[in-house]
């Protein structure tokens, strides 16, 4: 519990992924990386729960040999937090707010989601995530990695996979990139639940600017952490050698 707020951690786990597949099975270092994620969150020791939103029975039947818990979820949904809003809106859920963990995100540092929760309980906002900057020009050029632009107060104005702000020389140190981790309020996720996507995610494929479209202020941190999420083959062998450091 956190400033009297009791604190959910989600963590989606979808079977069929795309660059791959069924990641969410996989080992690293003879462990599943469903494990490492349940196993890292339990020592944070910052959640009231933890459960995994899945869609699948084996990838029930892995997470039942680690004696983890999980809730079945429809296969349409469409992203992690719209599993979350499911289970908000269909299940008599206990907290106040909840963290979507990303299930291929096996080593984030539990300070990292201690920042992300720091504001939880006093502020204006009903969403929180991260960012942290821009380190070269190969990232700045890269799609995958979403920059985001904020206001005065840190709350986010606009996220995209291109380069925003424009910039007219090769000072990169100003671009902020989106670290794909949220909290929510059970409001939030109530009213995510009924949103449809916007005309700007659909363009960017980007879930967040139907948040932002629909007017739901979301407050982004700075973390100094570099985080290693698996979303190919390339990096789970990052991740293998990771463990040895």
């Amino acid at each position: 519990m956190i400033n009297n707020k009791k604190i959910v951690c989600i963590i989606p786990a979808r079977l069929a992924s795309t660059r791959l597949p069924n990641k969410v099975l996989l080992n690293i270092q003879n462990k599943p990386m469903l494990q490492h994620v349940w196993e890292r969150a339990h020592s944070s020791n910052l959640f009231d729960d933890i459960f995994f939103a899945i869609d699948d029975k084996e990838t029930a039947d892995l997470i039942d040999r680690f004696h983890g818990k999980w809730y079945m979820t429809p296969k349409e949904c469409e992203s992690g937090t719209k599993r979350l809003a499911f289970l908000v809106t269909q299940k008599d859920l206990d907290g106040d707010v909840y963290v979507n963990w990303q299930a291929d995100e096996p080593f984030l540092n539990p300070a990292t989601i201690e920042l992300l929760l720091s504001r939880v309980g006093n502020d204006d906002c009903s969403i929180w995530t991260l960012f942290t900057k821009v380190s070269d020009l190969e990232e700045a050029l890269d799609p995958s990695a979403v920059k985001v632009v904020l206001d005065k107060e840190g709350k986010a104005l606009y996220f995209s996979r291109s380069i925003i702000p424009y910039m007219s020389g090769s000072d990169f140190s100003q671009l902020k990139k989106h670290i794909g981790i949220y909290a929510y309020t059970k409001e939030a996720l109530k009213k995510i639940g009924q949103m449809e996507s916007s005309i700007l995610e659909r363009l960017e494929k980007l879930e967040q600017l139907t948040f932002l479209y629909n007017a739901l202020s979301i407050r982004a941190f700075e973390t100094k952490e570099k985080t290693l999420g698996i979303d190919t083959l390339e990096d789970l062998e990052k991740a293998n050698r990771y463990l040895y450091i």
